[in-house]
């Protein structure tokens, strides 16, 4: 796993041990960032499932503004703070431990872009989205990229959000939702 473009271009990204967290795979982000890739220079965003930092990281290392990485698990933050060292993104970011929902109902904060890249098998993917809309996180103009597996479904629309196609990705489907 690598950063792809940018400021830590080649970088190689430390991965977690076990099954707990998924990383996206190199193509799925190169897919990814290439979709989103005007929305990024100068943004805030919230990298919300963590794991390995790599989607947050890719951002700042594309000149995103700021990241907000959150995970519940402590050697998730721990390896994503390794991450960011080894990019030299750290100054830019910030590492926050936390549910994903207690995080959410307790945020101040708005974002330009949004990453969920959940654990596939759970339902935390339509939870966030859920949440995300009511409390009104994302900036007008804002985009929510959405990952999952072929196999898990996403019939959710929501009033004031565009949902773009869904694109596919070997296992993989990404969904982009932007704020009107």
């Amino acid at each position: 796993m690598r950063v792809i473009t940018g400021k830590a271009r080649g970088v190689l990204l430390k991965t977690p041990d076990g099954m707990a967290t998924r990383p996206t795979t190199d193509r799925v982000k190169e897919a990814m960032f290439s979709i989103i890739q005007f929305d990024i220079p100068g943004a805030k965003v919230l990298d919300l499932f963590g794991g390995s930092g790599q989607l947050g990281i890719e951002a700042l290392s594309r000149d995103a503004k700021s990241a907000v990485f959150v995970d519940e698990r402590e050697d998730a933050c721990k390896l994503i703070r390794e991450n960011l060292k080894r990019t030299k993104l750290e100054k830019e970011a910030r590492v926050i431990r936390s549910d994903y929902a207690n995080f959410l109902k307790n945020c101040a904060e708005q974002y330009d872009i949004i990453f969920l890249d959940p654990p596939y098998a759970e339902v935390f993917l339509e939870k966030s989205l859920n949440l995300i809309t009511e409390i009104d996180i994302l900036q007008s103009g804002g985009i929510i990229v959405a990952e999952r597996s072929v196999g898990k479904v996403l019939l959710c629309d929501f009033p004031g959000y565009s949902r773009s196609k869904d694109y596919k990705y070997s296992s993989t489907i990404l969904t982009i939702f932007r704020k009107d």
